[in-house]
C-alpha cells in the first residue's frame, strides 16, 4: 500500500477531527481555575507588600509531591511552544484549526490553576519557581517527530502520561484541595488523549503499515515534554522513587492500554514494513518490561533498607 502524504493525511482525517470535536464538546465540562484555589489561605510575601519570606515550613506537602508539582507546572508553562508545534503540524484551518485553538484554550487554564494554588498555599519557593519558568520557557519546546502520524502517536501517549502524573501527584500531596484540582486537570487531559487516540485509530484504517511505523518510532524514543527542565533527570528520579510516575506505570498504564485500544498485536492488515515495525515494538516492550521490573525491585529493596534503618 502506498504511503499517504502529509496533506493527504490531513484531508482524509479531517472528517474524523470534526466528529471528535463534536464528541469532545459534549463531554467537556466547563470549569474555572479560581474555584479550585483556597484564596483564604494566602498572605503577602516579602517584597513590595512587606510580607513574610517563603520558608520550607510553610507547607506540609511532601518534598516528592512538591517536586512533581513543579515539574508538572513547568511542563504546562511551555504551552506557547506546544501551540506553535501542533498548529504547524495540523494547520489552523477548518476542523483541525478549531481543535488546535480549543486544545490550547483548555490547556492554558492548567498552568494558571496550579501556579495560583502553589502561590496561595506557599507550597513552593515562588522566586525559585519563577526563575525556573523563565529558564524553561526560554529554551522552548520542539517536536521531535515530523509529520501527522508521529505527532498523533506522541500526543496519544503523552496526554495519558500527563493525566496519570497529575492524578498521582494530587494523591501524593496529602492535601485534598491539591488532589481535587489535579483530578480536575487530569479529566481534561483524559479527553485530549481520547481525541488523539481516536484519530490514530482512524489512521490505522487508512494505512496500517505507515501508522504502525509511527507508533513504533514514538514508543521506542518517547520522552516527556518536560525533559528540558533544569535538573529534570534528578527530579524525575525523585518522582519515580516516590511511585508518582515511573517506568512501571509508563509501561502498564500508558503504553499498553493505548496499544491494546489500537489492537496493535492482533492486526492482520499490516504490510511487510508494518509487520517489521510491530516486531521492533514487541522486542522493545520486552526490554522495557525487564527494566521496569528491575527498577521496582531496586526501589522496594531501598525502601526496606530505609525502614530497617529508621
Amino acid at each position: 500500500m502506498r504511503e499517504f502524504s502529509q496533506t493527504e493525511l490531513l484531508l482524509e482525517l479531517e472528517p474524523v477531527v470534526a466528529g471528535e470535536l463534536d464528541r469532545h464538546h459534549k463531554m467537556a465540562k466547563e470549569w474555572f481555575p479560581h474555584e479550585y484555589v483556597p484564596w483564604s489561605e494566602g498572605r503577602d510575601y516579602d517584597g513590595i507588600f512587606g510580607g513574610e519570606a517563603w520558608s520550607e515550613t510553610d507547607s506540609t506537602i511532601p518534598e516528592e509531591a512538591r517536586t512533581s508539582l513543579i515539574v508538572n507546572l513547568l511542563t504546562e508553562d511551555n504551552l506557547p511552544s506546544y501551540h506553535h508545534e501542533i498548529a504547524t503540524t495540523f494547520g489552523r484551518d477548518a476542523a483541525w484549526g478549531t481543535w488546535v485553538h480549543r486544545w490550547t484554550a483548555e490547556e492554558g487554564r492548567h498552568g494558571t490553576a496550579i501556579r495560583d494554588y502553589l502561590t496561595v498555599t506557599r507550597a513552593v519557593d515562588p522566586v525559585a519557581l519563577e526563575r525556573a519558568r523563565m529558564s524553561h520557557m526560554e529554551e522552548g519546546f520542539t517536536n521531535s517527530y515530523e509529520g501527522v502520524l508521529h505527532s498523533l502517536a506522541y500526543v496519544s501517549f503523552q496526554e495519558l502520561a500527563t493525566r496519570i502524573s497529575h492524578r498521582n501527584t494530587g494523591k501524593a500531596s496529602g492535601d485534598p484541595n491539591c488532589e481535587r484540582l489535579l483530578a480536575r486537570i487530569a479529566a481534561d487531559e483524559n479527553l485530549h488523549m481520547l481525541f488523539y487516540r481516536n484519530l490514530l485509530s482512524a489512521a490505522f484504517e487508512l494505512n496500517p503499515g505507515q501508522t504502525m511505523r509511527a507508533v513504533t518510532d514514538v514508543v521506542t524514543t518517547f520522552q516527556m515534554p518536560g525533559t528540558g527542565i533544569q535538573g529534570f533527570t534528578r527530579k524525575a528520579m525523585t518522582i519515580a522513587h516516590a511511585g508518582i510516575y515511573d517506568l512501571r506505570l509508563h509501561l502498564d498504564d500508558v503504553i499498553m492500554p493505548v496499544l491494546r485500544q489500537w489492537s496493535v498485536f492482533e492486526r492482520e492488515d499490516l504490510d511487510g514494513e508494518g509487520d517489521k515495525a510491530r516486531q521492533e515494538l514487541s522486542e522493545f516492550l520486552d526490554r522495557l518490561e525487564v527494566t521496569a521490573s528491575r527498577f521496582v525491585e531496586r526501589r522496594e529493596a531501598r525502601r526496606a533498607r530505609e525502614a530497617a534503618g529508621s
